[in-house]
């Protein structure tokens, strides 16, 4: 009988040291959204594949999203998937020594006609920052809300390479984040930047996270400065130029539009804890856009920011859930559930693709309730508290 009792035993005495310690595991919250992206999207061993491509394409991006949203959904086995999946992919195997690729995908056969099967691999093997910075914070909010020090510790390394290979001291600026290693420092005076690439709650908390590179805070100061002073008419380019002596400028290569990276740029402002620094001042600055949705109905696809003129074309639905939280953070809620109901219509009517979707994990997932992020930019999963009642 006494041989019987002792596993319960154990197992309750396991159980009470992780209550004491803060380690309880904590259940999941209900996410519909997250669980049809694992199944129509997400492959068995941790790929985000993008099947509108030829190559049938994984980007680093992808891979960096997918992490966050097992984070929040508190699936730490899909995490460690995906997570395994990008470090033997992506970073020759090493994250500690290897900023992830930016593309893999399949590679067309060297001579078809000898019918030799394609093979797979890296497509483009230049990191991408933004991707990188989202692993980076990922990991390191993986290690404190899973109490685990392994995910820590790699965020914390993966954070001093890209500060060490991705940002660069533009003189005027400050140290900036790059887009990626190579490739956008075109000229001695010129530098290339992508106001989406920063998330200022992820900047925030880089900065607050790992006091000891120090180099975060300066980041976090030039990232606010290349969000809020980019966009004359209240739209975010998708692309921008910083020249030494004459600040920002419209970046010609990209014909200074406002399209599919700068819809991520109102996603994030939308996503600031209400006490967040600089909130009030970036809310404010795309307030144009707030209104050409009010008149509208639908956020549009490309604005030119040099004159604030929008195409004739509207955004696709994964735009009106990127734009719903930014809408709802002014205090316009009705037009902010109207883009819900727009991206939901239009997800039924056809199968969005796999941008579309994590825009819509990040949209809608926040204004359900299952995550907020804190003042410092650190994320709050609704399962360390109370999961909301989703619609």
């Amino acid at each position: 009988m006494r041989r019987l009792l002792r596993p319960p035993l154990r197992a309750l005495l396991a159980v009470a040291a992780m209550v004491a310690t803060g380690h309880a595991l904590a259940s999941s919250c209900a996410w519909p959204d997250w669980e049809h992206f694992k199944q129509n999207t997400l492959s068995a061993d941790g790929r985000v594949i993008d099947a509108s491509t030829p190559q049938q394409v994984t980007v680093s991006e992808g891979q960096a999203y997918a992490l966050f949203f097992a984070l929040v959904a508190n699936d730490r086995a899909t995490f460690d998937r995906v997570l395994n999946w990008t470090q033997n992919n992506l970073a020759q195997g090493d994250l500690t020594q290897h900023l992830p690729a930016w593309q893999w995908g399949r590679q067309e056969a060297k001579d078809s006609n000898k019918g030799t099967a394609p093979t797979w691999g890296v497509l483009d093997s230049n990191p991408a920052s933004d991707a990188d910075l989202w692993i980076a914070y990922t990991l390191i909010e993986a290690g404190r809300l899973w109490h685990e020090r392994s995910y820590t510790a790699l965020g914390t390394v993966l954070a001093r390479n890209i500060a060490a290979r991705e940002t660069a001291v533009l003189p005027g600026l400050g140290r900036t984040v790059l887009p990626g290693p190579v490739g956008f420092h075109p000229q001695d005076d010129v530098w290339r930047l992508n106001p989406s690439y920063v998330p200022l709650q992820v900047m925030r908390q880089l900065a607050h996270a790992l006091p000891q590179q120090t180099e975060w805070k300066a980041v976090l100061d030039s990232s606010t400065k290349l969000v809020t002073d980019t966009a004359p008419h209240g739209f975010s380019p998708d692309w921008v130029i910083y020249r030494r002596d004459k600040g920002f400028g419209p970046d010609e290569q990209s014909k200074a539009e406002s399209a599919y990276n700068a819809i991520r740029v109102y996603l994030w402002a939308g996503m600031l804890a209400a006490d967040a620094p600089a909130r009030a001042s970036v809310l404010e600055k795309f307030a144009p856009l707030a209104d050409f949705v009010a008149a509208h109905g639908f956020p549009p696809e490309r604005v030119d920011t040099q004159t604030g003129t929008a195409g004739s074309n509207e955004g696709n639905g994964g735009f009106s859930a990127a734009v719903a939280p930014y809408l709802a953070a002014l205090g316009r809620r009705d037009l902010a559930q109207a883009q819900v109901q727009r991206s939901r219509t239009l997800a039924a009517q056809t199968a969005p693709g796999y941008y579309s979707q994590v825009l819509m994990l990040f949209g809608l997932g926040h204004l359900d309730g299952l995550y907020r992020f804190d003042a410092d930019g650190a994320v709050v999963p609704a399962w360390t508290s109370t999961c909301p009642a989703l619609h």
